[in-house]
């Protein structure tokens, strides 16, 4: 008799369990959407990476507040690893990514391992490097010891206008 009152106990405390998480799962928004990405204020982080960094750190000046800066970061004890991410007006990522680290395994990761083209682009007076990929593209510039990395799901067009932006000092 003990045997069946303790499989009655599980199966009833089994069936409790399903109806509780039913109720839960019936009276919880779940509408599929992302929350919208906070918008972060890079400002302090982007004064230590260039009092830090062992090259002239690029962040965007001017760009509308339509642009969205959502993560940001500096690893100095990573190759002086800089990055500043962003939302472009159309909801689309944007990543400045730098580094110090060797230029083909540091584009590799930060281009999400999108190919060269061969084809290049002038932005303002300098010759990018365009990397096309299945996520993400990306415009490379490589310069005296650092390589700097405009990448992300937008288009041409929108990390173009990134690069455009960036400004070191």
């Amino acid at each position: 008799m003990k045997g069946k009152r303790s499989v009655r106990n599980m199966a009833l405390s089994l069936g409790v369990s399903c109806l509780a998480a039913g109720v839960i799962y019936i009276f919880v928004p779940h509408d599929g959407t992302t929350p919208p990405a906070k918008r972060v204020d890079y400002r302090v982080e982007l004064l230590t990476a260039r009092r830090a960094a062992s090259y002239s750190v690029a962040a965007p000046e001017g760009l509308p507040s339509t642009w969205k800066a959502t993560s940001v970061r500096f690893r100095g004890d990573d190759f002086d690893a800089w990055h500043l991410g962003f939302q472009d007006p159309e909801g689309k990522y944007v990543a400045v990514e730098q580094s110090t680290r060797k230029p083909s395994a540091f584009i590799e990761d930060a281009a999400q391992d999108a190919e060269e083209t061969g084809d290049t682009q002038k932005v303002g007076d300098r010759v990018w490097q365009r990397y096309e990929g299945d996520r993400y593209d990306a415009l490379v510039l490589e310069d005296k010891g650092v390589t700097t990395v405009v990448t992300g799901s937008a288009s041409f067009a929108r990390l173009t206008e990134m690069a455009e932006a960036l400004k070191t000092e």
